[in-house]
């Protein structure tokens, strides 16, 4: 009798919950008011105190909080975009989540997972304001305020042991608060590298869940119930799929998470937290930073040592040369060597250094000419040497024959008329680990120099981005002109501006570190009129001391200019060191 009382009560149990669930079901979902009347609208100026405080959370933030700008410009072409963007979002969405469960699903013994309906509804998000933060770094910082009360259709239909299930979810709500940070600027589409998004509060995340039809959000007592131990979602962040340079990519991240249904819409907003809230970071990579930027990778040595069996030229049967040396891509005027006079067969021994953005693709370009005393100098042959052919780190002599074009002469073509022959040795050094930026975030963070100073030599980079405030009291061309022990470099001009953007780079090869040298920085203006009436006149200048940037590899600040009533520049400062 024991046996089947026992049964018996597991059947009276399972009729129990069964009869408990329709009968909650009826009373709850089913027979839920229909006549519903929508509130009653009035004017602000008709409401009472008490709703007018109810109300304060709803006011956009550009009304109460003047750092906000209004950005009804967005709404509207959301609104306007939005039917394209739910389709195109929705169809993206699915071929992301495709593989993922197909991935997922052998572990629970579900035999299909697909969406039968997903669309966002016909509601687009709402911006209710924007923050811009301005500072010194090549970056752009947004702070949009978002909410979205959506009605969107996800149907899922779930199929295991034979038996099929549908869940849907509609009624979405989310309210956020991210920052959104653009960096670095780069001069290359988009414009720039990366994407940074974090959450400045967490976000408010709220949903109707159905099951069959039925919304298990609405039965008291049984949400609470399947709180307690019934698992939802496992699902392993192993690939986490988020928008690339494709506009979508696979991110790997390396611990598994699992969330329980147990107060879905707390737990959602927990793992949303845990993930990007400030000053966590969501990185969305578009470029690579260090191709868009171009930055020096290495410095490449240069010996030209003797030149053989030059051509005559002179009258008296010589010539007078000297080698121009040229680096593909380089904005740095070419280097030249010393005259020898009356030597067909001249030797140099001479060393140069250039700073290599991309070993891969640029070239050293030799042209040898004859000096002349008055007029031009002519031409006597040339050659180039493409950088890819060398092996970082190893001493390489180079023998290169001398041609009047680089397309005359060479294999296969008529033979060029023979003009003799340049020897030149080349020292390619990249630059170390520690120096070659992983990603942006490496290239800001500042570094602490090695105990004592630095052995090697290295090269200073100097980046000139802008200057505020400056004016001269007869014209405003300005630009920037750099003496930094005994070099000189400019920038370009900026014709009836005063507040100049330059964003222009240069480089100065160091036998030693800069402990003690300073770098005189001048703004200077230039008559676009012909004339001798104040052709040229100085806005302000500053002398920069680079120790802080030998000891802490970077630097980036405005200086105030002297001579100048509130001119300001900014100038960024790198120290790099090569292997």
């Amino acid at each position: 009798m024991g046996f089947f009382s026992t049964i018996l009560g597991f059947c009276g149990f399972g009729v129990g919950i069964s009869l408990g669930l329709v009968i909650g079901y009826v009373l709850f979902v089913y027979l839920l008011p229909n006549d519903v009347k929508d509130p009653e609208i009035r004017s602000i100026a008709d409401q009472d105190p008490k709703a007018m405080l109810r109300m304060l959370p709803e006011i956009p933030l550009w009304v109460k909080n003047p750092d906000f700008d209004r950005v009804d410009w967005i709404n509207r072409f959301l609104e306007y975009m939005w039917p394209y963007l739910d389709k195109a979002i929705c169809k993206t969405a699915k071929n992301i989540a495709k593989p993922i469960i197909e991935e997922q699903i052998p572990k629970y013994k579900i035999d299909s997972v697909e969406f039968e309906t997903l669309t966002l509804g016909s509601l687009p998000p709402t911006f209710q304001g924007m923050k811009v933060y301005l500072t010194d770094e090549k970056e752009l910082i947004m702070e949009p305020c978002l909410k979205w009360a959506a009605n969107p259709n996800i149907l899922v239909a779930i199929k295991a042991f034979g038996l099929k299930a549908t869940v849907q979810v509609v009624d979405l709500q989310v309210f956020a608060q991210p920052r959104i940070t653009l960096k670095p600027l780069v001069p290359s589409f988009p414009c720039f590298a990366n994407i940074y998004v974090s959450l400045m509060e967490k976000p408010h995340v709220d949903f109707g869940l159905k099951l069959g039809g039925a919304d298990l959000m609405s039965i008291p007592g049984l949400y609470r119930f399947v709180q307690v131990d019934i698992f939802l979602l496992h699902t392993s962040f192993k690939s986490l799929t988020c928008m690339s340079k494709n506009f979508f990519m696979r991110e790997r991240a390396d611990e598994t998470v699992t969330f329980r249904l147990a107060n879905t819409y707390e737990q959602i907003k927990d793992q949303v937290a845990n993930m990007y809230l400030w000053p966590k970071t969501l990185v969305v990579p578009i470029l690579d930073p260090a191709k868009a930027f171009r930055r020096p990778v290495g410095i490449v040595h240069v010996k030209v040592v003797r030149a053989v069996g030059l051509r005559k030229k002179d009258l008296m049967g010589g010539a007078d040369p000297f080698v121009k040396i040229k680096l593909s891509e380089d904005k740095i005027p070419s280097k030249k060597t010393t005259v020898k006079h009356k030597n067909l067969n001249p030797e140099w021994n001479e060393e140069f250094k250039f700073s290599v953005r991309d070993p891969q693709t640029q070239v050293l370009e030799f042209s040898v000419y004859d000096w002349e005393q008055v007029g031009n100098p002519e031409k006597m042959g040339m050659n180039v040497l493409a950088l890819k052919e060398m092996v970082p780190d190893e001493h390489k002599a180079f023998t290169l024959e001398l041609r009047k074009t680089l397309d005359g002469g060479e294999d296969g073509q008529p033979p060029d008329k023979y003009r003799g022959k340049l020897e030149v040795e080349l020292l390619y050094k990249p630059f170390t680990e520690e120096e070659m930026p992983k990603g942006f975030e490496e290239t800001q963070a500042v570094q602490k120099a090695p105990e004592g100073t630095p052995a090697a030599g290295g090269m200073l980079v100097v980046i000139v981005h802008s200057a505020e405030d400056v004016e001269g009291k007869h014209h405003t061309n300005p630009y920037v002109r750099i003496y930094f022990k005994g070099e000189e470099r400019k920038t370009k001009h900026v014709k009836k501006n005063r507040d100049p953007r330059w964003n222009e780079e240069f480089t100065f090869m160091l036998e030693e570190p800069p402990v003690r040298e300073k770098l005189h920085v001048e703004v200077l203006s230039t008559s676009s009129r012909i004339g001798l009436l104040h052709p040229k006149e100085t806005l302000g200048y500053v002398d920069i001391p680079v120790v802080d940037v030998v000891n802490n590899k970077r630097m980036n600040q405005k200086f105030h200019l002297i001579d100048s009533k509130n001119g300001k520049i900014q100038i960024e400062l790198e120290w790099r060191t090569a292997s």
